[in-house]
């Protein structure tokens, strides 16, 4: 058969070439490759979701652990609360003295619970253990008390009410130094409620304790809380009378001589001074002005040297007697040395001060404030005579004092160039008008 007359037959399919042998595999392996990392991702998404689960489990646990802890914790609390008050009413000495020990422990942890204690009595019970002669369970009551008043207005109100002023002891001589310091650091605590005057804080009983201590007493916690005391009874200017008929002016002028307590008897001393009582306690006390004065050098302590000028300011004023004493006490060249070195507060008060002794022979004192110049009549033989003496008296005080400081005060001014020039100045102030060529 020619080719021309064989049927037309179907043509057998190509062989796959090389080329297109190596594309299909080359598809394949991407198509596993994307697979495998599909469940790679996956089964770290698994591990992730799992890992997160189990944190928040944990952090779930440790909440409710937490929680419980601390839901334990209260229930705790109340249970050694509800003994000790039972303890502290019923129990006998021994007992009551751990509830006093466990109740000092609760207050000073939870502030909220003071308020439960007082409305549970727990107050009037330990004023009642105070009144003990056993040193340690007296003391054991004020720790106990020291903590349900710190910070709590309405529970120093309920102790004062109750009498805990009534159970301070008589007498110092018995009393421990521990149990001093504590019953000190209790009426300090008490003493934030002198501003209301339904609380009688200036009692028979309480200033005379006080005082007691301050003059008994070596330990500085103790007399530092009595200090503070007696300033936070002294701001109220009704509490002045039964401050100074129990001696406190006295006390305190003793206590101004320690550097470590000065400031704050000295801020006392000038809570009082501005009544009449109290400045005229001052003006009769044998340690005025002296000891006031013998302040006025300590040039490392510049606030007690503002208050003692404050002081001796005060007294100074209307009260020529006063100004005397503290001429012939040498106070002249205490105040140059002041209005050159001291504070800025303390140079303008030495200055007054200096300005009110140049004038004295030649000055009226006002009313309110303080020595001001009087016009001397020029050609009454009375008037020049006083005017000479005044001057006279005024230019041998200035030339002692200048003398005598000159030296010494010029060592100091010669520190800074600027003191120099202010030095220089001063002399010329308080000399020039004083003293007539």
């Amino acid at each position: 058969m020619s080719p021309a007359q064989r049927p037309n037959m179907p043509e057998p399919p190509p062989s796959p070439s090389s080329s297109s042998i190596f594309a299909l595999s080359y598809l394949k392996l991407q198509f596993f490759a994307r697979v495998r990392r599909f469940l790679q991702t996956k089964r770290a998404q698994k591990s992730i979701k799992t890992r997160t689960k189990a944190m928040v489990n944990k952090e779930e646990q440790a909440t409710i652990t937490t929680v419980d802890r601390q839901s334990s914790d209260v229930d705790d609390d109340s249970v050694v609360l509800q003994r000790s008050v039972k303890k502290l009413h019923f129990g006998s000495w021994e007992e009551k003295e751990v509830a006093a020990l466990e109740i000092e422990k609760l207050a000073r942890e939870d502030a909220k619970m003071r308020n439960l204690m007082a409305e549970l009595g727990v107050i009037l019970a330990l004023v009642g253990m105070v009144a003990s002669e056993v040193a340690g369970r007296q003391r054991m009551a004020i720790n106990a008390l020291i903590e349900l008043a710190n910070g709590n207005y309405k529970n120093k109100a309920l102790m004062v009410e109750a009498g805990i002023f009534s159970k301070l002891p008589k007498s110092m001589d018995a009393l421990e130094e521990p149990t001093r310091q504590k019953f000190a650091e209790l009426i300090l605590s008490l003493s934030s409620l002198a501003n209301h005057t339904q609380f009688p804080l200036a009692s028979s009983e309480v200033l005379p304790f006080l005082i007691g201590i301050l003059e008994s007493c070596s330990s500085y916690e103790t007399k530092e809380s009595c200090l503070s005391t007696l300033y936070n009874l002294s701001a109220v200017l009704d509490n002045a009378g039964p401050l100074l008929s129990n001696g406190a002016v006295q006390t305190l002028l003793r206590v101004i001589s320690e550097k470590e307590f000065s400031e704050k008897a000295l801020a006392t001393l000038g809570h009082l001074v501005v009544t009449l009582m109290g400045k005229k306690a001052m003006e009769n006390s044998s340690l005025v002005p002296e000891s006031l004065i013998e302040i006025m050098t300590w040039e490392d302590k510049p606030k007690c040297q503002e208050l003692s000028a404050y002081i001796l300011m005060i007294l100074a004023h209307q009260s020529s007697a006063l100004r005397d004493k503290m001429l012939k006490s040498g106070i002249v060249p205490v105040l140059l040395e002041v209005a050159l070195l001291g504070s800025p507060l303390a140079q303008k008060r030495a200055l007054k001060l200096l300005q009110w002794f140049k004038d004295e022979r030649q000055t009226r004192m006002g009313p309110h404030s303080g020595p001001q110049t009087a016009r001397i009549a020029i050609g009454s033989p009375v008037n020049n005579r006083e005017a000479q003496e005044g001057k006279k008296l005024m230019k041998d005080l200035v030339k002692q004092s200048l003398h005598k400081n000159m030296e010494l005060i010029t060592r100091r001014a010669n520190a800074t160039s600027g003191d120099s020039s202010k030095f220089k100045s001063l002399v010329i102030s308080t000399s020039s008008k004083s003293l007539p060529c």
